[in-house]
């Protein structure tokens, strides 16, 4: 509230009587002294205020020009930021998710590579871990601070960890500040930070220049009011290697980001310590090898100042550093005539970096104004001298607009090992292409011997030679004629070593991208045999499983159709023999005996066949099946594979054949119905294909060409062909058509009548075809091809499922049942087939489907050699399949934070087939090489001692034909198009593989070898490789512990338990694993007392097939105070040798001992948790 006027009057009133109060003098000095306290106080307070604003802004001063302060404070910060390497995945990892170095070095898709690695059959054996501190900066949007590398790259190591081949980028670097010219460091300077080496300031951040970073400040104000105002940056090279390296896409987008660049910058300065002159002098260094300028067209992206002479101007960077590092007054006038050519270029690409691909790719004349008024200013400036500036100024300089492609004689041959890694690790990794891959922080060690690899393939180079060829014995009967040349061949070879195979050596002649080994299907003929004897016996063995357990009389009640004999023949052994084995049995089944009589005929693939052998005096033969494989009998394997058929078509559940056996059954004439649908179906989808394959591509006047051509020239067959596939043409058009084809002349009158009469409405499509004797589906496909020529041949199928089923209409009318079983009796066959397919394809075949045929037993199938190799490694491997391993080592961006390390999981290995198979299998292949088809190979892999290793494989000889067929299907022309000859081999205990020979072209009819000539190629490759296979210590073949546990009935229990256990470093040594605890004490910790239940866990560290090295181990871990013990075991013929250790009550104790022992003991690597009956439990 307001006062009123007699309350001011009063107060004024108070004040005037107070004035005119006698004040005593004590009082007033009191009064005057109180007033120059307070206004002392004031004057101190303003003077510390201005002391402290003195301090600081001298302290500012200070730091701006010292970084003294920020020297402290940073490297502080920085010395926090450490990581290390450990065992096992990482708990404490991050990887960088933008930035074009680390996308490119492949930081960013580690994790990714990882996961894709375990899934095909690679651990994580080490990886870093980093500081906390380093993480909680990488979260506040830091960029990881450590010592980058300038150059990154793939490169791949052979077995003995030499080079086989590096793809360092940025290719030419140099590696400190002294290698590089003075004047090309004093240029940089000129242009981005005069002071950066300025010694006055030991400890200045070069991430930052105030006054510069103040003036981009003021200039973006300026330019956001008046857009004419041009803004500069403020980066300083420091900071610009961080945005282009870590920044998305490499720029700044906001001042956020700007303000990441300076801190990380910031860090990175400092992570050494307070004193910055190294750190800025490696700055120039990493600056010029990472500027970025561009990408060039068949190089890429290109970094640093070395690529960029290369790559933009085609300078030799060798001669660019020598001209420029000379004295210009000690240079000839054509030395500084080159040195100003080479100044220029290195000047215009400092330049250019600011807008790379502007100046380089779209406007160099913009480029070559800008190098121009440079050259002046750094003159004029004492930077550079005027020989230099004059010749710089007068030099023409050429950009290149692509890189010339790198052509060299057989560059894809000589480089086969390596090709074969990097296509396999794109695969393995989920990388994009070749280019991405080649610049990954990543060191491979693969598995190959590039030495014999080398000398391999110089052996085949030399081979078309024909002199060397004869020579070395290659040139004879089967083997090589007069033409040597025009012959590709391959060569592979595994080894297999702890739980894997090694691929050692991969190698061909082919100057091509493509490895016949992998890339191709061929027709690899004999060597199909050896599949088709696996499933023989697998069949063997599953009927064995069926029926080994029953009695002689539950085996006599069994219903068998007369066709199985497999089935037949395995239960009248079981009914006889005194041995049951499985060992036993597979060994009877390879002495049954096949007839190699081709005079007979048999219905298979859709119709009836007769086959051939190789030799005329096999036609008499009846061999056993180890002798029908020795000799490689067609017409013996042609019936083993239709037993195998027979067998599928009665032994699989709901055979069809069984019901269309019994008349009596309900589902028979149902069945039948169905599969007459399907074979229409089926058999019309064949015609269909090879009609497209036929016309596809073609013009339509040439399409009736093709078709008229086939044609016997009847008016009415003519008329047919053309009003089917023309429906819509006119009367003058058919005339013409008509008049041209034939011969003689013909009226108006009958061409109209033909024209009338033989409309496509006239007649369905199966009766028009009838008439033009022509398959119906051809003028079916001819009609829509001409119509849509772009169709494909799923369009051609989706579209033609009536005209399918209209064209085999009259296979449901007929009466005539033979000729209904005969379809039917195909599509069982098919059926069959996808059976047998299964099992192949269990067994590595590569492909989709299998040709129904029995000719698939000599290889009308086709097949790969890498396919056979791996069925040999089964195989040679006594039944396992082991990973097929080109790298055992991946070791991605090596002394960074994001360092990984991944190995080989050498417990991958899984049994597919029975041992017994395997050795039964491998048994007959070595007697191939002994006494068969393979024998000019026998004993010629021979210690120096005399000692014969034993050689194994099967032969195999292909034409790929093609073959022309005639209207009414029949084969008119057979081209032989390819031929190929085969050995798929083993050497010893440890070595597989094939060499292959293979020709194609139209000359490839020419060429008479057969795979005699790839055994005698391995013949005389046999000296140069007998040093690597010459044993050593005994060869003891690992067996995965899963694969061990598995097979194995112990002699103290029969069933046991497994927990396969992934083991981890423990935290803490339990007193399990302490051998000085006393009885008593053990007890408390867990083990298992003598009054406690019957059963206990035991941790078993391996599984060997030699008792000494199951010896060796348990005494090695004896040696660190444990009591391990050794139980052996028998199981189907083999003697394996267990070591356990230590009675648990638990698995979890058991876990933990066995966690421990792995951390404690190096002879550890891994374990099981076994469940095992107690030794001495007490009696009830």
């Amino acid at each position: 509230m307001g006062k009123t006027a007699t309350e001011i009057r009063e107060k004024k009133e108070v004040k005037v009587t107070f004035k005119n109060i006698d004040v005593h003098p004590k009082a007033k000095s009191r009064v005057r002294v109180h007033r120059m306290r307070k206004r002392r106080k004031r004057v101190a307070l303003k003077v510390i205020i201005l002391l402290f604003l003195f301090v600081i802004i001298t302290f500012t001063i200070w730091d701006l020009r010292t970084s003294r302060f920020e020297a402290w404070l940073f490297s502080d910060i920085a010395s926090r930021f450490s990581y290390w390497m450990e065992p096992g995945p990482s708990n404490a990892i991050f990887f960088p998710y933008t930035g074009p170095y680390d996308k490119r070095l492949g930081y960013s898709n580690i994790q990714d590579y990882v996961d894709n690695l375990i899934e095909n059959g690679y651990n994580v054996e080490s990886q870093a871990r980093v500081s906390p501190a380093m993480i909680e900066a990488n979260k506040r949007g830091i960029f990881t601070i450590y010592r980058e590398k300038t150059q990154g790259g793939l490169q791949i190591f052979d077995r003995d960890k030499k080079l086989i081949t590096s793809s360092l980028y940025p290719q030419l670097v140099y590696p400190n500040l002294e290698s590089i010219p003075k004047i090309i460091v004093d240029t940089l300077l000129y242009i981005e930070n005069r002071e950066l080496l300025d010694e006055t300031y030991p400890y200045r951040n070069p991430a930052v220049e105030w006054d510069r970073f103040a003036k981009a400040i003021l200039d973006m104000g300026i330019h956001k009011i008046y857009k004419k105002h041009k803004a500069v940056g403020g980066s300083t090279m420091a900071t610009q290697l961080e945005k282009y390296r870590h920044s998305p896409d490499g720029r700044t987008s906001e001042g956020k980001e700007k303000i990441k660049q300076m801190l990380s910058a910031s860090l990175r300065t400092y992570q050494n310590g307070e004193m910055t002159m190294e750190a800025r002098k490696q700055l120039i260094v990493d600056y010029i090898n990472s500027v970025p300028l561009a990408a060039c067209p068949g190089f890429g992206e290109v970094n640093g100042l070395g690529d960029g002479l290369l790559t933009w101007y085609n300078a030799d960077f060798d001669e660019v550093n020598r001209l420029l590092s000379s004295d210009p007054k000690l240079l000839s006038q054509e030395e500084i005539k080159k040195a100003g050519i080479a100044y220029r270029q290195v000047l215009s690409l400092f330049i250019a970096h600011r807008r790379p691909s502007y100046y380089l790719a779209e406007s160099p004349d913009d480029l070559k104004k800008l190098t121009d008024q440079h050259l002046k200013l750094l003159y004029n400036n004492g930077v550079i001298p005027l020989a230099i500036k004059n010749s710089a100024i007068n030099a023409e300089i050429q950009i290149r607009r692509k890189m010339p492609p790198q052509e060299e004689k057989n560059q894809f041959v000589e480089r086969k090992a390596e090709n074969t890694i990097r296509t396999h690790l794109i695969s393995s990794l989920g990388a994009n292409d070749l280019y991405s891959l080649n610049r990954l922080d990543l060191v491979v060690h693969s598995t190959i011997d590039n030495q014999l690899q080398k000398e391999v393939t110089n052996f085949f180079l030399q081979l078309n030679d024909p002199e060397f060829a004869s020579s070395v014995g290659m040139v004879g009967y089967r083997l090589l004629g007069e033409k040597v040349s025009g012959i590709t061949y391959s060569f592979t070879l595994y080894e297999n070593v702890d739980g894997a195979n090694l691929l050692r050596i991969q190698a061909d002649n082919h100057n091509q991208p493509l490895n016949i080994n992998e890339g191709v299907k061929l027709e690899l003929g004999s060597t199909s045999k050896l599949r088709t004897l696996v499933t023989y016996l697998e069949i063997i063995a599953e009927l064995h499983k069926k029926y080994s357990g029953m009695s002689v009389d539950e085996l006599r009640q069994v219903d068998v159709p007369k066709a199985d004999k497999l089935s037949e023949w395995v239960i009248s052994y079981l009914c006889t023999a005194s041995d049951k084995s499985l060992k036993a049995i597979i060994d009877a089944a390879m002495e049954r005996r096949y007839s190699g009589n081709p005079g007979e005929r048999f219905f298979t693939g859709g119709g009836s066949h007769t086959f051939v052998n190789f030799e005329s005096w096999e036609n008499s033969k009846n061999a056993t099946v180890t002798e029908a494989l020795q000799d490689s009998i067609n017409l013996s394997f042609i019936r083993i594979m239709r037993d195998i058929v027979n067998y599928y078509t009665y032994q699989v559940p709901g055979s069809t054949a069984r019901i269309l056996e019994d008349p009596t059954n309900p589902l028979n004439k149902e069945t039948k119905q169905q599969y007459l649908k399907r074979f229409a179906d089926k058999e019309g989808q064949i015609f269909l294909r090879r009609f497209y394959l036929k016309y596809k591509g073609k013009m339509p006047n040439e399409m009736l060409n093709m078709l008229v051509n086939d044609v016997n020239l009847v008016p009415a067959r003519l008329a047919v062909v053309f009003r089917s596939v023309k429906p819509d043409a006119s009367l003058a058009e058919f005339s013409a058509f008509m008049k041209t084809q034939l011969e003689r002349s013909i009226d108006e009158d009958d061409i109209k009548s033909l024209y009338n009469k033989y409309s496509k409405s006239s007649y369905n499509l199966a009766d028009r075809g009838y008439i033009a004797r022509v398959h119906p589906l051809e003028l079916w496909t001819v009609e829509y091809l001409m119509h849509k020529p772009e169709a494909d041949y799923q369009e051609l199928a989706k579209e033609s499922a009536e005209e399918r089923q209209a064209v085999y209409s009259w296979l449901f009318k007929t009466n005539r049942e033979h000729a209904k079983d005969l379809r039917i009796k195909s599509l069982i066959e098919v059926e069959a087939f996808q059976e047998i397919h299964k099992s192949w394809q269990r067994l590595g075949y590569p492909f989709d489907y299998l040709t129904p045929s029995l000719a698939t037993a000599i290889g009308v199938s086709g097949d790969r050699p890498a396919a056979l190799a791996e069925l040999m490694g089964i195989i040679q491997n006594n039944g396992v399949r082991y990973p097929s391993v080109k790298m055992n080592e991946l070791h991605f961006a090596k002394g960074t934070p994001y360092e990984t390390n991944m190995i080989v999981d050498k417990n991958a290995g899984e049994q597919v087939i029975a041992p017994e198979i395997a050795q039964a299998v491998r048994k007959a292949l070595i007697n191939v090489v002994e006494n068969g088809t393979a024998r000019r190979l026998n004993k010629v892999f021979m210690t120096k001692d005399g000692t014969v290793v034993p050689v194994g494989g099967k032969t195999g000889t292909g034409d790929n034909r093609r073959d022309v067929y005639s209207a009414k299907g029949s084969i008119i022309k057979s081209e032989i198009k390819s031929r190929t000859a085969t050995f798929v081999f083993l050497i010893g205990d440890r070595f597989f593989g094939t060499a292959t020979v293979y020709v194609a072209g139209d000359h490839a009819g020419e060429y008479k070898f057969t795979s005699s000539l790839p055994v005698q190629l391995l013949k005389v490759l046999s000296p140069k490789l007998m040093p690597m296979i010459s044993p050593g210590p005994k060869f003891i073949r690992y067996v995965p512990a899963k694969i061990a546990e598995k097979k194995s009935q112990t002699e103290q229990n029969s069933d046991i338990a497994e927990i396969p256990i992934n083991a981890k470093p423990p935290v803490t040594l339990p007193n399990e694993a302490k051998p000085s605890l006393k009885p008593a004490e053990k007890k408390s910790e867990g083990l298992v007392d003598e009054t406690e239940e019957a059963i206990e866990y035991s941790v078993k560290l391996g599984t060997f097939s030699s008792k000494e090295n199951a010896t060796e181990l348990a005494n090695k871990v004896k040696a660190s105070g444990y009591s391990p013990r050794i139980v052996t075991e028998k199981t189907d013929g083999n003697t394996l040798h267990h070591v356990y250790i230590g009675r648990f009550s638990n698995d979890e104790k058991a876990k933990e001992f066995g966690e421990t022992l792995m951390q404690k003991s190096p002879n550890v690597k891994e374990y099981l948790i076994k469940k095992v009956p107690k030794a001495n439990p007490k009696k009830p």
